[in-house]
């Protein structure tokens, strides 16, 4: 959850833009799936490079407001 809330996404438009199942999200948040290394690396990249994950997928990366 800690990555989908950074990015300010609900658990329905974090799932949808990164064509994730919206259950399995819901169970990795809850803990009760456990994540496969691929969907940890896939997490792990997500966290480290969201705009270049959202390109790929040909999704609008993520407007960020000037602090």
């Amino acid at each position: 959850a800690a990555i989908r809330q950074r990015l300010g996404m609900s658990q329905e438009e974090f799932a949808d833009r990164l064509r994730l199942p919206l259950d399995e999200l819901r169970n990795w948040e809850r803990r009760t799936s456990i994540l496969t290394g691929t969907a940890k690396t896939l997490l792990r990249v997500i966290d480290r490079e969201p705009d270049a994950v959202l390109r790929a997928l040909g999704e609008p990366v993520l407007e960020r407001s000037a602090d």
